[in-house]
């Protein structure tokens, strides 16, 4: 065996002769999930790269009956994770059926095979092939018979969370036609910076697993005072283009104080939406996923599935 280059344990480990180990979040699952009352199926949103999303549906759904479009984009530090893992496949099918909606899990490429802003680039791709059903005459039928595209979010945790961020953003400047995102989800966002915040270690050696990690996602990242990882320093953060946010943090986790800060400057910088966070106390990075019956989860589970349902009318 190669001699390791460098190693991101417990995520990924880099091989001096190239070769990439991804220690967690390869298994996939097909879905097909008889036991669930949520209905799935694969469908492939860019040809050209073979690029796939899961399409979640509640099986209770009247034929003409729209729904909130949940667009959701799965995390892993932008180097691990799919959108067909059973963490993220067992995710959305609990979170389709408590907030009854319709649900798009986008996959998309990864570092370091594939550096930002291939992942930024994928999602936006995705979101374009998502708003190519505004008129209903897309090609995926659930989406042109049940999404309603006056009540559109995106939610993601981690790396996700950064990416739903980006796309609010990106809409912001570009604006998907017929399109309107009521909110966004923030889960345990991985954001950072080249300044320590709140409770976050001063050490350079204990910061370095989230600053290394960032350089290995995005190589042609000026550092963490960059705009995509320190959204803080981004002139464009008040033209997030979106009415709402919810922004979730877990007490234990290193990033909590990003999600925090967010949470303060996006009051504070002149956007005229609203924003909202909630703590879970005793919990670490999404622990929501990694212990997903449990009570803190279900808290979690019931106030974003409230949080999609807002001004249903």
């Amino acid at each position: 065996m190669s001699e390791v280059s460098q190693d991101f344990s417990p995520l990924i480990r880099l091989y001096k002769d190239g070769h990439i180990e991804r220690l967690m979040g390869v298994d996939i699952v097909p879905p097909v999930d008889p036991n669930s009352n949520v209905m799935s199926r694969d469908v492939v949103y860019s040809p050209a790269l073979d690029l796939s999303c899961r399409l979640y549906l509640p099986k209770n759904t009247n034929p003409n009956q729209k729904l909130p479009l949940l667009v959701y984009f799965h995390g892993g530090g932008f180097v691990i994770e799919t959108a067909f893992s059973p963490t993220y496949h067992n995710y959305l099918n609990t979170l389709v059926a408590e907030a009854n909606v319709i649900g798009v899990s986008v996959d998309y490429r990864r570092a370091p095979e594939h550096p930002l802003p291939a992942a930024y680039d994928d999602s936006w791709t995705a979101l374009k092939w998502v708003a190519s059903h505004v008129n209903g005459d897309g090609p995926e039928e659930w989406l042109n018979s049940h999404a309603d595209f006056s009540r559109v979010f995106f939610y993601g945790d981690s790396a996700g969370a950064n990416i739903s961020h980006q796309m609010a953003t990106r809409h912001g400047q570009e604006k998907l036609a017929g399109v309107k995102v009521a909110g966004i989800v923030l889960a345990h966002p991985y954001f950072w910076g080249k300044d320590p915040i709140g409770n976050e270690p001063r050490e350079s050696s204990q910061r370095a697993f989230v600053e290394g990690l960032w350089l290995l996602a995005c190589p042609t990242s000026n550092g963490c005072d960059d705009p995509l990882i320190n959204p803080l320093v981004d002139p464009n953060l008040a033209r997030l283009e979106c009415s709402k946010v919810l922004v979730a943090v877990a007490e234990k986790d290193l990033l909590r104080d990003r999600g925090w800060h967010y949470y303060e400057k996006l009051r504070e910088n002149g956007w005229s939406g609203e924003v909202e966070i909630m703590e879970a106390k005793g919990e670490n990075h999404v622990f929501h996923l990694n212990s997903p019956t449990g009570e803190n989860a279900r808290l979690m589970l019931e106030k974003i599935s409230s949080f999609l349902n807002q001004d249903n009318a």
